[in-house]
């Protein structure tokens, strides 16, 4: 809860977290109030910290801020994020053309502009695969709602972007339907894109959804997951603009809708390939885990033995002289 404490702090102090009201460009460092960021260095900072933590392999992900409306400061093509100085970085403008830098820009840097663009109020974008949620994004798992009070308030519901080639143009644009109502996003079969006022929460956003999906995966070892109700995911609502958040659920706290039923993002899942199934919604925890037992199960049975299997079932519910199925098994003393 560290985290969670000193950033409600800073929030109650600064509410620089609201999407209603646009961050300045280059506010102070979050919470460290009358000291201005020097933006070269703080890329480096987290880019060491992405690649510390494994969100980012050799050369793997990308980080830029806003310098102004026109122009934005990015990593460079082709370099690890673990050892990256100053020197090392690009200036681009709204376009993607490089304007300053010894290096190539980011083959990815439209994705960040896309971010720029729907958000004039985000100031920082960090692209990386950190390793847990990249998992959700491989099996095209949506993120589970309800069940951690941290996740609820920091997050919200996370959605999940359909697959396109990186670098390219409609890479850029999958995240347009998700961008303004969300602090981070789930690239389908890539990784994820975080983005906030300052370099520092748009990092953050990716740690605690890593942290997040890797509480889901070790607890998801353990049996099922266990969410709580929609009154309490409520309460924790309540806080949230309280504090200063946004959260498309808050505008439906009195309408009766489903806090815990993924309204925000939940009809894209078909167009984009999502579809739950290591974390069903299911009302009745005994189904669940009946549930969990027959996924093991049939994973181990090809579909000979299911067959054989289902055909063996409806014989023995079958009444003793009752219909067979045209190729399924006789009963035995019977021709």
């Amino acid at each position: 809860m560290g985290l969670a404490v000193r950033a409600i702090s800073c929030i109650l102090q600064s509410n620089i977290l609201s999407f209603e009201t646009p961050a300045p460009v280059f506010p102070a460092h979050f919470c460290k109030t009358g000291t201005k960021v020097n933006p070269h260095e703080q890329i480096c900072d987290f880019g060491r910290q992405l690649h510390q933590r494994g969100f980012a392999a050799a050369n793997d992900g990308n980080l830029s801020i806003r310098l102004s409306d026109e122009t934005f400061l990015c990593t460079p093509t082709m370099h690890s994020k673990g050892t990256l100085t100053p020197d090392d970085l690009c200036v681009v403008d709204h376009s993607g053309h490089q304007l300053d830098g010894v290096q190539q820009r980011s083959s990815e840097i439209l994705l960040h502009l896309e971010v720029y663009r729907q958000r004039p109020d985000v100031n920082a974008v960090v692209h990386c695969h950190p390793p847990h949620a990249t998992a959700f994004a491989i099996a095209r798992e949506p993120i589970p709602q309800c069940v951690l009070p941290e996740v609820e308030i920091f997050l919200g519901e996370v959605p999940m972007a359909k697959y396109e080639t990186p670098g390219s143009r409609q890479f850029a644009e999958s995240i347009v339907p998700f961008v303004r109502e969300s602090r981070v996003i789930v690239l389908a079969n890539h990784g994820t894109v975080s983005f906030g006022a300052t370099m520092e929460l748009a990092f953050w956003f990716t740690d605690i959804l890593d942290a997040y999906c890797r509480s889901l995966i070790l607890a998801r070892q353990l049996g099922s997951i266990h969410r709580f109700d929609d009154r309490h995911c409520r309460e924790l609502l309540e806080y949230k603009q309280l504090w200063g958040f946004s959260d498309t659920r808050i505008h439906g706290l009195n309408a009766g809708c489903n806090v815990c039923g993924h309204e925000a993002f939940g009809d894209t899942w078909e167009a984009n390939g999502v579809e739950q199934r290591a974390f069903p919604r299911v009302a009745d925890p005994a189904h669940e885990r009946a549930t969990g037992r027959i996924d093991a199960l049939s994973k181990r049975l090809s579909e000979a033995d299911l067959a054989k299997l289902a055909d063996l079932i409806a014989d023995r519910l079958r009444p003793p002289n009752g219909p067979r199925p045209p190729n399924g098994p006789r009963p035995p003393g019977t021709s």
